[in-house]
């Protein structure tokens, strides 16, 4: 049981680690574009707003899997 709470309270870390990432991304001029990169589809039409950011999720794809191979090394 032990090694359950130890895992919570690693992934807990882990979420506020990213966490604070992304809100102290904003002061980073190439962070902060995360989101509004070119091929991210925004549509708004009147009081309707479609938003799909596909550049950023195939980005913060690649970039996670790169972690994780290096990790698994």
């Amino acid at each position: 049981m032990a090694s359950v709470g130890r895992t919570i309270f690693l992934l807990g870390l882990v979420l506020v680690a990213i966490g604070l990432v992304v809100w102290g991304a904003s002061s980073v001029p190439m962070l902060s574009r995360l989101g509004r990169l070119p091929g991210d589809i925004y549509i708004r039409r009147g009081n309707f707003t479609f938003y799909f950011p596909i550049t950023t999720a195939i980005l913060v794809s690649i970039v996670v899997s790169v972690i994780f191979a290096l990790l698994r090394r």
